[in-house]
């Protein structure tokens, strides 16, 4: 069975995010190490980032990832903004390696060229260089940083971010010097308002298809488990949660019941109040779908909370 949990917050110290996956039964986590609307963040201290170890040790969950800030934009065609993002994602790259956090999930930003083939390749370019150049600066930060690699999330097709297109997140990879430190995460939101329609069984194997193609099925190394509250090919990135969106239960039962990815790290970012209730619930219909139970009975588990 695939690993399941959920994004949790670290408000009152990076350590509570554990906590919370305890609480819920979560065997994956994702958090934010800083503070994801802000520039200017201060590292961890070592007892602060110690307690953290100490608690993801002592929970025996095997999968953690940090989320990269919105902030950065590698993609961009503005030189300052780039090296801004770039000692960004250095700086968080280092504290991830400060907190013994192996992967970094990323969106590729937004190249602003307007639509077309050759603003696509250029904002490609970039992100792979900026990352490139991210890498070798958060090795001067911190002695652990060389153990973290970034897991490049594929994009709803908003605005001008690529990503939507798998293809794009493949010339980013094949563009990068640093390509051994690059995986994939596969958000189904993003898929599903991207075009793939993960509802039918054609378009969850033109997706696996198109990933495959493009990076390989080994580079995928997280899922992110959210259901999609606009029809597919809407291209806008709104969560749902799990059997209330366009991608369905049934949707999620091809891909947790695919064996490629039978023990596959898979979290959570649908809203959730602070009982993480809704979690649970989440949660749930995952896990009863990876064991085998009828999508429309798994689904009841979620009835009465909003799409």
């Amino acid at each position: 069975m695939p690993q399941f949990g959920a994004h949790m917050s670290v408000a009152g110290g990076l350590w509570r995010a554990v906590d919370h996956a305890l609480a819920v039964g979560a065997q994956a986590l994702q958090v934010f190490t800083a503070n994801q609307r802000r520039w200017e963040v201060s590292c961890p201290s070592d007892g602060d980032a110690a307690r953290f170890r100490a608690a993801v040790t002592a929970w025996g969950g095997s999968f953690v990832a940090s989320h990269a800030s919105y902030l950065f934009n590698l993609a961009s065609p503005d030189e300052d903004a780039g090296a801004r993002s770039v000692r960004g994602l250095a700086a968080e790259i280092g504290r991830c390696g400060l907190l013994g956090i192996p992967w970094v999930v990323l969106h590729p930003g937004a190249h602003m060229e307007g639509r077309g083939g050759k603003a696509v390749e250029h904002g490609v370019r970039r992100v792979a260089a900026r990352l490139a150049a991210a890498f070798d600066a958060a090795g001067h930060l911190h002695p652990h940083a060389d153990g973290v690699g970034v897991l490049l999330e594929n994009t709803a097709g908003q605005g001008t971010c690529p990503g939507a297109d798998v293809s794009e997140l493949g010339g980013i990879v094949d563009a990068c010097p640093a390509r051994e430190r690059l995986g994939v995460c596969i958000d189904t939101a993003h898929a599903c308002a991207a075009g793939y329609d993960l509802a039918t069984e054609e378009g969850y194997a033109r997706l696996m298809a198109a990933v495959d193609g493009a990076v390989g099925l080994g580079r995928v190394r997280l899922f992110h488990v959210n259901d999609c509250a606009t029809p597919c090919g809407a291209h806008s990135d709104r969560h749902a949660h799990i059997g209330l969106g366009h991608v369905g239960a049934a949707g999620f039962a091809r891909l947790v019941r695919d064996p490629r990815f039978a023990e596959h790290p898979m979290v959570l970012e649908t809203h959730k109040g602070k009982d993480l209730a809704e979690d649970r619930r989440n949660l749930r219909v995952l896990r009863r779908l990876a064991a085998g139970d009828d999508p429309d009975e798994a689904a009841r588990d979620v009835d009465g909370l909003k799409g």
